[in-house]
């Protein structure tokens, strides 16, 4: 009876628990309708408020209404081209305080983005690192400032503080300032010597010249490897480059069995330290043969054919190696050893006579800027956008009939960042470009202030301001924007050309809602297995051999491509932080969280393009890009109409209707003129 009674408690308060959540449902469920018609009313206010082109509080008024982007674009920095790292003198200080070594290389090991060196890379930096002494009270590094030097507490203790705010304390061991060595950027906090100080210090241009000379060398080091192996000895270098981009680096301990005799093979190995016993069954007994070292390879005939290995290879001591398999090399590299040609004919000069004529008539005062009709800039030349390097403006020219985008850039400022070099390449990249889904280019103008580019007008806006009023976008319109960058990236891989700055910002709508590559400011022209080195780029759509400054080419352009249909699906980038220095932490890491709403088509896509080794990455083996169009992501489209135009765009539902500049954020005008500028690096401009 006792029992019965207890359990028919229970249940009238389980009733009693289900009559409550029913009223706490109701009562949500009429807060969420109250806060909706609440975020509607705001809404129209907000429309209101815009149609009529409030003039707010003069205060406000100056501040330009741009929206939060995200971290600033970095602009590749020029090495100078002599430079030899000093051999400085302070080998008897760092020998005779071998604690302190041990203490730099602690905190080397420890910091999360300097524990990715290798040993030669750190010894090579402790051959760089100069000592510095600080006293007591000394600020060290100063919120907001540009910086390029990276510090090593030695001894002593320093205060971090943000906006007067103690952050935190650091001591013998700490790292600081770490993000300057990889580009130019502004101090986000202040350090201040509360002791006494001593500190090991590195600057940008050293650090940058050890990892290049050391990936270059590196490099040049595996390529005289490859040479030496017979079944590789007919390849071209652009051929063994992209083999060593494939290969992964493996480490064994003493005694390790890296190959195991008579068992099936499938991986070539180079030795790049240590050595390696190679032996062989006889009588049941391993009988040694040889041992092997630096630069000798091993199990290369697996490479071309299904074979057992003929010995067994053990690791004597710990061993170094790098490894590439069967499959892989076969995707990089073809049996046949032909390179196919990547469609181009598929690119005829289709546009070519209609520019021509317009470039060769056009004069830079015969451009007059369109004017706002209404709203708080009324009247006001219409800004499409402002950049790092200039602005961009919508102008017309009555002979044609025709609006153009002009973009202009203070040579003041191209100098003072030293981009002479990247902006002539910009018009000579643009000028030889016949591509629909990059933005035409018409003509060049200079005078003594600044220098003028005029091109297409897309106008239907950015993607980025689109990707922000919509939060992510749906599948269909994803494919199709990723499938406009596709067919622009394979023309630009025909001309031998990397982007190197992909994201929403730089794709464009035209009036038929296709999306098109715009900003060349980072483009550079490789030949077939040549790399770059300079560190540019958008902090989250970066490729991690651009962060380890092991060298890029157009591979770098394949992972932001996997960053890029990530965002547009998403929302927002896969390796997102506040802090520049942890997103590469997370780029390093690669390491992918796919929101669950997304389709596992694109989930694939993504991972194939975003493979740590550029060698692995989808669209950078044998087929070319022929191998992303073949992904599952895009089987609904077809690429020939989509080539020809001939596609109604998704995109569409994104643009608005009304004025020429309705799709453009409103942004103030800058009547400030740009200084004179005659040093006449623009002279054949």
């Amino acid at each position: 009876g006792a029992m019965e009674a207890q359990l028919r408690d229970l249940r009238l308060q389980l009733e009693r628990q289900c009559m409550q959540n029913k009223h706490l449902e109701i009562q949500n469920q009429e807060l969420e309708k109250r806060l909706q018609e609440k975020e509607k009313h705001v809404k129209d206010l907000q429309t209101r408020f815009d149609e009529l082109g409030f003039q707010g509080r003069a205060s406000v008024d100056n501040e330009p209404q741009v929206p939060k982007s995200r971290t600033a674009a970095i602009a590749p920095e020029p090495l100078p081209e002599d430079w030899e790292p000093t051999e400085h003198k302070n080998h008897k200080t760092i020998s005779s305080a071998l604690s302190e070594t041990s203490q730099i290389i602690k905190a080397i090991h420890q910091n999360d983005f300097l524990h990715r060196l290798n040993d030669d890379q750190i010894v090579m930096m402790l051959d760089c690192l100069l000592p510095a002494e600080r006293s007591r009270g000394e600020v060290v590094i100063v919120e907001g400032c540009e910086g390029n030097t990276m510090y090593i507490v030695a001894a002593g203790e320093l205060e971090v503080t943000q906006a007067g705010r103690h952050l935190r304390t650091l001591t013998s061991g700490d790292v600081f300032g770490e993000l300057a060595i990889l580009y130019n950027c502004k101090r986000t906090a202040t350090v201040r010597a509360i002791t006494d100080i001593r500190l090991w210090c590195i600057d940008r241009q050293t650090y940058r010249m050890i990892m290049t000379n050391k990936s270059k060398r590196k490099r040049e080091q595996i390529m005289g490897f490859l040479k030496i192996a017979r079944t590789l000895k007919d390849l071209s270098d652009a051929q063994l480059s992209k083999i060593i981009d494939s290969m992964e680096e493996c480490k064994f301990q003493n005694n390790e069995v890296i190959v195991r005799e008579g068992t099936e093979g499938n991986t070539f190995y180079i030795i790049l330290k240590g050595e390696v016993q190679v032996t062989k069954m006889v009588n049941g007994q391993q009988k040694e043969i040889r041992i092997m070292g630096k630069g000798e390879h091993f199990g290369e005939l697996a490479l071309i054919r299904e074979i057992c290995r003929t010995a067994t290879c053990t690791a004597v001591g710990p061993v170094t190696c790098i490894s590439i398999d069967k499959e892989v090399f076969e995707e990089t590299i073809p049996i046949k050893n032909i390179e196919l040609p990547d469609d181009c004919e598929v690119f005829e000069n289709i546009m070519l006579p209609e520019r021509k004529r317009l470039g060769a008539t056009l004069q830079l005062q015969d451009l007059i800027p369109v004017l706002y009709q209404e709203g708080r800039f009324h009247g006001e030349p219409v800004t499409l956008g402002v950049g790092g390097f200039g602005r961009v403006e919508l102008v017309t020219s009555l002979e044609l009939s025709k609006f153009f985008a002009l973009k202009r850039v203070s040579k003041n400022h191209i100098v003072a960042k030293q981009q002479q070099e990247h902006v002539k390449m910009e018009r000579r990249i643009l000028q030889d470009i016949q591509c629909n889904f990059i933005v035409r280019f018409y003509a060049a103008f200079k005078d003594t202030r600044n220098i003028y580019l005029v091109l297409e007008f897309c106008s239907g806006g950015e993607l980025w301001t689109k990707l922000r009023e919509k939060g992510r976008f749906e599948e269909p319109v994803a494919i199709f924007c990723t499938a406009c960058v596709v067919e622009a990236f394979a023309y630009l891989r025909v001309k031998g050309i990397v982007y190197r700055d992909l994201k929403p910002e730089n794709l464009m709508l035209d009036m038929m809602g296709y999306v098109k590559l715009v900003d060349f400011g980072f483009a550079k022209e490789l030949s077939r297995g040549e790399k770059t080195y300079s560190f540019c780029g958008t902090p989250e759509y970066l490729a991690p051999e651009i962060i380890k400054n092991e060298g890029h080419d157009i591979a770098a352009d394949l992972w932001s491509l996997g960053v890029l249909v990530f965002e547009l699906l998403a929302g927002s980038p896969p390796f997102t932080s506040s802090d520049p220095q942890r997103i590469y932490s997370k780029i390093l890491d690669g390491i992918l969280k796919f929101p669950h709403h997304m389709g596992e088509g694109a989930r694939s896509l993504i991972s194939k393009l975003c493979r740590l080794r550029p060698g692995q990455r989808l669209g950078n083996n044998k087929n070319g890009i022929k191998d992303i169009r073949n992904h599952r992501w895009f089987n609904n489209l077809n690429w020939q109409k989509l080539r020809a135009c001939q596609l109604d765009a998704p995109t569409m539902c994104l643009i608005r209707k009304g004025p020429l500049y309705v799709n453009f954020d409103r942004i103030p005008p800058d009547n400030t003129q740009a200084e004179e500028e005659f040093s006449g690096w623009d002279d054949d401009f």
